[in-house]
């Protein structure tokens, strides 16, 4: 009798961490003013019935799941646009903590369907109270346009019981093929896309900065000029340009530095 619970324990830690990992990637590449290919992620553990249907699929023996069965952790990680999937493929071929086993890159080679995606199929070190252990995880990649034509065709496969009809299923192929065009469309103006989001995010840095000078402004008693560099940032906030903002960046450090040297 399998203890599901305990098999299923270092995926679930596996799924969590990977998730925060990712995260993290994308959390670190913005903070320093960078582009990053991660839209958003999320990781799921396969049900144990789900399990076991594949078991029966794949004829194989219960006993064989961990090593046969290569997605009961599963992590999805969204990308604007096709180059960004490499470019995040680069990142994890790099990475020291986990391993490559094989990959199925179904964008340059899209299924019969018109699935496109890119799986990459991992070998990922966890610690749980059981010890340690080696286990299988699946990351797929996809463009959003590529996400959203697999969530409706899995709903349909779901509905018809995998038997969807033959109008239907010509209509996801074209649709299938309208999403590649349109992934086609964003890579010829792609620069443009990360330019503006880097310019973006490094406003968005400049403006948190100066609000934390602010608020270290006014927790050291001067209220009135903390409310007057508020009043200013609100204003150059609009402006479309960053010159404004640096140059009040450099003029509230410049007044928060002489404060904490007076009250030194």
């Amino acid at each position: 009798m399998i203890d599901w619970k305990k098999l299923l324990l270092p995926y679930e830690c596996a799924v969590e961490e990977l998730k925060v990992k990712f995260k993290n990637i994308r959390k670190e590449l913005r903070a320093n003013g960078q582009y990053s290919p991660i839209e958003f992620v999320t990781g799921r553990v396969k049900k144990v019935t789900s399990i076991l249907e594949k078991v029966k699929r794949m004829d194989i023996e219960v006993e064989e799941i961990e090593d046969k069965i290569e997605d009961i952790a599963g992590i999805r990680i969204m990308c604007q646009m096709v180059e960004d999937i490499y470019l995040l493929v680069k990142y994890i071929e790099e990475r020291q903590d986990m391993q490559i086993v094989y990959v199925k890159d179904y964008i340059k080679s899209p299924k019969e369907s018109g699935y496109r995606s890119y799986h990459i199929i991992i070998k990922y070190p966890i610690q749980t109270v059981y010890g340690y252990k080696e286990i299988l995880a699946e990351i797929q990649i996809r463009t959003l346009a590529m996400n959203f034509w697999a969530t409706v065709e899995h709903s349909l496969n779901y509905k018809y019981d995998k038997y969807v009809p033959v109008e239907i299923r010509q209509r996801l192929t074209k649709a299938a093929d309208a999403a590649a065009r349109l992934d086609e469309e964003m890579a010829f103006i792609r620069e443009e896309i990360v330019s503006a989001q880097v310019a973006f995010e490094h406003k968005s840095l400049v403006v948190a900065e100066i609000t934390l000078c602010i608020q270290k402004i006014e927790q050291l008693g001067y209220t009135e000029e903390a409310l007057y560099y508020q009043k200013r940032l609100d204003v150059t906030n609009d402006d479309k340009e960053t010159e404004g903002l640096l140059n009040l960046k450099t003029e509230v450090n410049l007044f928060l530095i002489k404060l904490m040297e007076e009250t030194k």
